[in-house]
């Protein structure tokens, strides 16, 4: 029954690759249903299935997300795409790097496609696949040292200090800053835009539009605690939308040209498709079998984080599922800050190169690039990192 379960997994892993070639959503609903039936009925099926489309805030996010491009779409449309661009003096590579881990700091979920169209825009002459590669890498590379994104509970969870935790993890960062500038960067030349005195006032304005969604959804979250979290995220892209086509001068012929290039409907769906799978793999044996697994340490915390990582998508979920079992065998205060930036770092490399991550499958969606081509650049250096951390616990171990 076991080898079973494993084989459903892996099975349903491949179609998710294979259909994403043409359908990222419809990958991940046919890969959702395929790993559900090797674990339970179509009756369960249904029932995970109405769970994540009666579920508010699934709903409230996938609408979020659907407008999120539409954002992009009417800043670039409007020249506000443009003013940005060309009132920051930096260097192509620079450049490209910086926007997307800017807006990676910001807490917005589908936040990958606000920085996916400054990318798209300064680098001009970058292939789309490379574009991909580093929208995702440098969105995430600051999040694995940054306190407020998932070391925040994760750490909280382990009973660690925050802090302690980070700075076993600057290493591994300055890794995967190395390894992003090497593989993703370093052939990248020229400057964004040859202009020697900055409009700041111009300037401005796109930047407005582009923080006033997460400084929304963070400042309405923080005062309205126990509203579903999702509906500041709906106002603020939507002031955000609104501003956009304010002050590009947009009006509802825009609207409709906008929407045809963008396809909102497509990032929309994907998150659907996204927790649908997350659902159905939480219910299924898949998540109880892994669980009850015995293995190593090294294997636990780096082998299983980073599977778990890319099987989710996710960071605190793998690590929900990690801490309880290394406690069980090893005992809490085996969790050390060490042993626990190693798990983080591993998961991390697995969530980064996830196909089931929704800033991965929105950024393929946006700049039209396939599940395939994408891992031809970040499979290495996920493997590398997850090999580093392999290495680093072999040693502890």
């Amino acid at each position: 029954m076991t080898a079973l379960i494993w084989f459903g997994f892996f099975f349903s892993l491949g179609l998710l690759i294979l259909i994403a070639r043409k359908s990222l959503w419809l990958g991940l609903v046919i890969a959702s249903y395929v790993l559900g039936l090797f674990s339970f009925s179509f009756k369960e099926l249904w029932h995970q299935t109405f769970i994540t489309l009666t579920d508010p805030s699934i709903l409230l996010l996938a609408l979020a997300v659907g407008i999120i491009p539409i954002i992009g779409g009417a800043m670039e449309r409007g020249g506000l795409m443009d003013i940005l661009v060309n009132n920051l003096r930096m260097k192509r590579k620079s450049f490209m790097a910086f926007a997307s881990a800017f807006i990676g700091l910001l807490p917005i979920p589908g936040g990958a496609l606000l920085s996916a169209p400054l990318i798209d825009r300064g680098g001009e002459t970058v292939p789309n696949r490379t574009k991909t590669a580093i929208n995702v890498w440098f969105r995430h590379v600051f999040l694995l040292i940054y306190p407020l994104g998932a070391l925040l509970a994760t750490t909280s969870m382990a009973n660690l200090n925050l802090y302690s935790v980070i700075l076993y993890l600057v290493p591994g960062f300055t890794v995967m800053m190395l390894l992003g500038y090497l593989l993703f960067l370093k052939g990248i030349k020229g400057n964004n835009s040859e202009q020697v005195r900055i409009n700041r006032k111009k300037l401005a304005i796109p930047i407005t539009v582009i923080i006033l969604a997460p400084f929304m959804h963070f400042t309405l979250t923080m005062i309205f605690k126990n509203i579903i979290q999702e509906i500041p995220l709906v106002i603020g892209v939507s002031l955000s939308l609104i501003l956009a086509f304010y002050f590009g001068h947009l009006g509802w012929e825009d609207f409709k040209a906008i929407c045809q290039k963008m396809k909102p409907w497509n990032f929309a769906l994907l998150i659907l498709g996204m927790f649908l799978f997350l659902h159905i793999f939480k219910a299924s044996e898949t998540s109880r079998v892994i669980a009850e697994a015995s293995f190593s340490k090294v294997f636990l915390i780096v082998g299983m984080g980073a599977l778990l990582g890319f099987t989710t998508g996710r960071v605190n979920v793998p690590i929900s599922i990690l801490l309880p079992i290394y406690f069980a065998q090893y005992g809490p205060r085996a969790m050390t800050p060490l042993v626990f930036a190693v798990m983080f770092f591993a998961v991390y490399q697995g969530y980064i190169i996830s196909p089931v991550h929704p800033c991965v499958l929105v950024t393929l969606e946006f700049f039209n690039t396939e599940l395939r081509d994408f891992y031809k650049l970040l499979a290495l250096p996920g493997l590398i990192g997850i090999g580093i951390a392999w290495i680093v616990g072999m040693s502890l171990f």
